[in-house]
């Protein structure tokens, strides 16, 4: 698409972060013609372009959570009840590094990690108290975990059935992800194989057992968080979903048997039109997806249902109140772009985790965009729009190109094991931050209308007393328990890990037993060893 420039433009290119150069006006002339039917419909109609329901957030809004976890169980329960009584709708549980990578709070790997990015997990008992006194029968939890995920939700069943809640009753998302842990994370414990035997596990298991739970949260949140373009974050993220439908149908699976339970997470970034479009595009291409490659029949199997986080690489040290702005931006064009959850990051977060006042702030961002702004009253309301509906047809075909070429080199897995994805994000992500550098993208505050006394508000400190006292708490729980029932149970998970039986039964059982997360992962890094990321030079 060419674009004439006049002498008085800002500039000699306008462009999307995708590169998808932008004329002076859209109209007409420069844009697909657009056939309604085969690629809009009505709002919750195939290919679901315009949302996934007919009346989207006139009948019900999107869940607001607000990403939370820091330091003990205790404190994470005292800021999960402040967020439900200001109007979170929905819990999302942020781990610690340790609990993230299968390591005990006294492993000696984890020192100076203990509840400094999320909460610490070691057992049965710490998710008690991360979950007391908030009936699991009634609120939604997503839990941002990937390599011990299958544990984590055998805890939270545990705790429910404490609580006196079937399994069948749970709602919630774990993110289960894996795939983008080797693009562009980095917290995986085991090869792949076994990591997506653990996946396809969880699948079945909650088919029957948990059967209103997403059993998948696939990322595309931090693949665009290392640096990726817009529409790379959809063909990417679209990529790993094949995977992992693969995976299951090929585990004996049925497509319309999981894929109901299948969610996405994905990034809000500061171009408002891009990031509507992008939000859109993806939908309609799953949708296509889903129907044409592997022959789903169940509605609900082609429905693209997603969870968005603002966009944490955009924070800036520099003037944190200006992130109040780039949050709300984001916001609204996740909600103009149909989610379905939303969690919006708090001011100061580029220096540290938030404090009450600004995760507050953060939610009210989210309650004035529902209440007070109009925008979710009709649906789609950018339906139509030249520019919306041209940059929807650029996203989608340039996400389709890669997928494409992921085909050719043999698949998802095989790209990430030749560095093809990670090189392309790369590449992006140098691209982009040389145009800050060189002044050609602006950022307020940082390359642009900075100012000399920039003083930083008060920011959240962990008392570096927790990582002793969570030692000790997880030391004293192996002097109580009952450690011949958890050594049987971990044997048996051992055992299973050797064969092809589902392992879900037998790590309810080990927690069940109060064996810890740390002695599950260690058990399994037995059978399974661990990945070693390969470094090319």
């Amino acid at each position: 698409m060419s674009t004439k420039t006049d002498k008085g433009e800002r500039r000699a290119r306008f462009e999307t972060s995708s590169g998808i150069e932008l004329p002076n006006d859209f109209n007409p002339a420069n844009t697909e013609p657009l056939d309604y039917e085969r690629d809009l419909a009505a709002p919750g109609e195939y290919p679901y372009t315009r949302g996934i329901r007919r009346t989207m957030y006139r009948g019900r809004l999107w869940t607001m959570r607000q990403y939370a976890g820091y330091a003990t169980a205790e404190e994470s329960n005292a800021r999960y009840k402040y967020l439900l009584a200001q109007g979170t709708t929905g819990l999302s549980v942020a781990f610690d590094l340790p609990t993230q990578i299968g390591l005990d709070s006294d492993d000696p790997l984890a020192s100076g990690e203990v509840g400094k990015v999320g909460v610490a997990i070691d057992s049965l008992e710490d998710m008690e108290r991360l979950f007391d006194g908030i009936p699991l029968s009634e609120v939604s939890t997503s839990m941002t975990i990937n390599a011990t995920a299958s544990t984590l939700l055998c805890l939270y069943i545990a705790v429910a059935k404490r609580q006196g809640v079937s399994p069948d009753k749970l709602q919630g998302t774990i993110q289960n992800d894996i795939l983008k842990e080797y693009i562009a994370r980095g917290t995986y414990i085991y090869p792949p194989a076994p990591s997506m035997r653990l996946i396809t596990d969880t699948f079945a298991y909650c088919a029957r057992e948990v059967p209103n739970w997403n059993i998948i949260s696939i990322s595309g949140y931090h693949i665009r968080e290392a640096g990726s373009t817009a529409a790379q974050e959809i063909a990417f993220t679209l990529a790993d979903a094949i995977a992992y439908v693969e995976a299951a149908t090929s585990a004996g699976l049925q497509v319309d048997e999981f894929a109901p339970r299948l969610s996405f997470f994905f990034n809000a970034h500061n171009n408002l039109l891009e990031e509507v479009a992008k939000f859109r595009a993806a939908r309609r291409l799953w949708a296509r997806i889903m129907r044409e490659r592997f022959g789903a029949r169940d509605p609900r199997s082609l429905m693209l249902r997603f969870h968005t986080q603002t966009a944490g690489s955009t924070l800036t040290a520099q003037q944190p109140e200006v992130n109040v702005v780039r949050t709300t931006i984001q916001a609204l064009a996740a909600v103009l772009g149909g989610t379905q959850s939303l969690h919006t990051n708090a001011m100061d977060e580029a220096l540290a985790l938030p404090t009450e006042g600004a995760a507050r702030v953060a939610l009210r961002t989210q309650q004035v965009i529902a209440h007070e702004s109009g925008v979710a009253d009709t649906v789609d309301p950018l339906a139509g729009s030249y520019a919306i509906e041209q940059l929807t047809f650029e996203l989608e075909e340039r996400a389709e190109d890669y997928l494409k070429k992921i085909d050719a080199l043999g698949g998802m897995l095989r790209a990430i094991e030749i560095g093809y994805i990670q090189r392309e994000i790369q590449e992006a992500a140098y691209t982009y931050q040389r145009a800050v550098e060189q002044g050609e993208a602006v950022v307020v505050g940082v390359n642009r209308f900075q100012i000399e006394a920039d003083s930083a508000p008060p920011t959240l400190r962990i008392d570096p007393a927790i990582e002793q006292n969570q030692i000790e708490r997880v030391r004293h729980l192996r002097g109580r328990r009952d450690n011949q029932q958890a050594e049987d149970a971990l044997d048996s998970l051992q055992a299973a890990a050797r064969g092809t039986e589902n392992l879900l039964p037998h790590i309810l059982a080990a927690v069940e037993a109060y064996a810890t997360v740390g002695e599950i992962s260690h058990r399994l890094r037995r059978v399974w060893g661990e990945y070693r990321e390969a470094v090319t030079v």
